[in-house]
């Protein structure tokens, strides 16, 4: 081979080398990055797990509902304990134990929904509506194939932590696609929805959402479901 030849050939293979690492260098800044977040601590943590979709079941009618007396009617309840037992199970409790009694509905949302159930709502003042307790029962996320939309019950929950609901709830006065899957649903208001909206267009901050005024549950109660 003569000299000349074996020059081109030498280039051509260093040609292909440098473009071969730069291809490679491209594909792995363009993979997208991993879902973690920095806790702070210099360790790296994953994001919680969702948990996995609940299919409702026909079969399964809870046999009892709740109550909420305001000062602007009643809301009663239908619960799905076919695909979150475990938040039924929790608010019923809660209910039991008169919790709910003296606490008001705190975040309103004109025509779009109200949320209530923050113990901070009973004495606390108004800027700490909606903190909730540090000490509070945390009830694990059960997402559905339940959609979002008027009159659904779904479980607030701290920030992005899908595994922290305590006993704040919101009642949806729209749809809210956006949170499908996302927001655990353990109910829907079967009657009282005018009492929703009327509580929902009392005055609020726009800014914070939080009521003026307290809207107090004067008392939460169960009692048999109304056949479906």
């Amino acid at each position: 081979m003569s000299p000349e030849v074996r020059k081109v050939l030498f280039r051509s293979i260093n040609l292909l080398v440098i473009s071969f690492v730069l291809l490679s260098a491209w594909g792995c800044s363009s993979k997208p990055e991993s879902a973690t977040e920095n806790s702070g601590a210099g360790e790296r943590r994953e994001e919680p797990r969702p948990a996995p979709l609940a299919t409702p079941n026909p079969a399964v009618v809870d046999a009892e509902q709740a109550v909420i007396v305001t000062d602007y009617g009643e809301i009663k309840i239908r619960f799905y304990s076919d695909v979150a037992p475990l938040h039924v199970a929790n608010f019923k409790k809660l209910t039991r134990e008169k919790f709910y009694d003296g606490l008001g509905f705190h975040r309103l949302i004109p025509d779009n929904l109200i949320q209530g159930g923050d113990p901070q709502t009973r004495n606390g003042k108004p800027e700490e509506w909606g903190k909730g307790l540090p000490d509070q029962p945390r009830v694990p996320a059960e997402f559905s194939v339940r959609k979002f939309v008027k009159g659904t019950v779904g479980m607030a929950r701290l920030g992005n932590d899908p595994n922290s609901g305590t006993s704040q709830f919101f009642i949806s006065l729209t749809e809210h696609p956006e949170w499908d899957g996302r927001y655990t649903v353990f109910g829907e208001v079967i009657e009282g929805l005018e009492t929703v909206s009327r509580i929902a267009n009392l005055p609020s901050d726009p800014r914070s959402q939080r009521a003026l005024n307290k809207v107090t549950m004067k008392r939460v109660y169960l009692e048999k479901a109304t056949p479906q």
